[in-house]
């Protein structure tokens, strides 16, 4: 009985692991020398469910890309996403982040041609991408429509996407939409906007459908939370 035991916890070892081979032989003498097999049979059963176990976690170790470890949290079905660009990402995003209702930000770059732009590339104006901040907020707490007009008093709307006068076209203003009714609410919101007489020159936010989202490099995310110090980027004045 003994050897048709052993052989099949060989075979177990086997599927699952070399560390269990290992541990079948430091164990092989205390069963000789009198462990009893009911002993070795729930012995058995929970080597192997450890070693599904480490199985699982190898397969669910974090990515070391830093783009695919922004978040892979699942998040409540009833969140939007809003991609708002305007100026300097790090003072948008510190801006948008405190406003009741707003989840989580994450800085980067979307609107432009070349695929996964590093900071660098961005800033020769040669990619088309703007420095943009995605934003996940709850729509039970913070309209898309105040989260609008928040974006809209804290950036400067009539930077042009051409690069003139100084503006780079990374630092233009827009509003990326993710659905038909936030298109429309743009629209809306920017003709107010506009109406209101707020501004000395015309409003030029662009408004676009949202296309690929790269995520900044790691230093970028959440920078003034993390250099109070740094410059703050700031809304000029009308």
């Amino acid at each position: 009985m003994r050897s048709d035991f052993f052989a099949g916890l060989n075979r177990v070892a086997a599927r699952n692991s070399k560390r269990l081979t290992t541990r079948l032989s430091a164990i092989r003498q205390p069963v000789e020398d009198g462990l009893l097999y009911t002993d070795m049979q729930n012995l058995v059963r929970a080597l192997a469910v450890a070693a599904v176990l480490v199985a699982a976690l190898a397969i669910g170790a974090p990515s070391e890309n830093p783009a695919a470890s922004v978040s892979t949290t699942r998040l409540p079905a009833h969140y939007e996403t809003a991609t708002l660009a305007g100026g300097c990402f790090w003072g948008l995003q510190e801006s948008l982040r405190q406003i009741p209702g707003v989840i989580k930000t994450t800085v980067g770059y979307t609107g432009g041609a070349t695929p996964h732009p590093t900071y660098e590339l961005v800033c020769t104006g040669k990619t088309g991408h703007a420095e943009a901040v995605q934003v996940i907020f709850d729509p039970a707490k913070l309209s898309y429509e105040e989260l609008l007009n928040q974006f809209f008093q804290v950036h400067d709307p009539t930077s042009p996407r051409h690069q003139t006068d100084g503006i780079k076209v990374q630092y233009r203003s827009a509003i990326f939409y993710h659905s038909e009714a936030q298109r429309r609410m743009a629209e809306r919101v920017k003709a107010k906007i506009s109406q209101s007489g707020k501004w000395n020159n015309p409003v030029v936010t662009e408004i676009a459908a949202a296309t690929e989202f790269y995520p900044a490099e790691a230093y970028h995310q959440d920078y003034l939370q993390k250099n109070s110090a740094a410059h703050t980027c700031q809304a000029p004045s009308h």
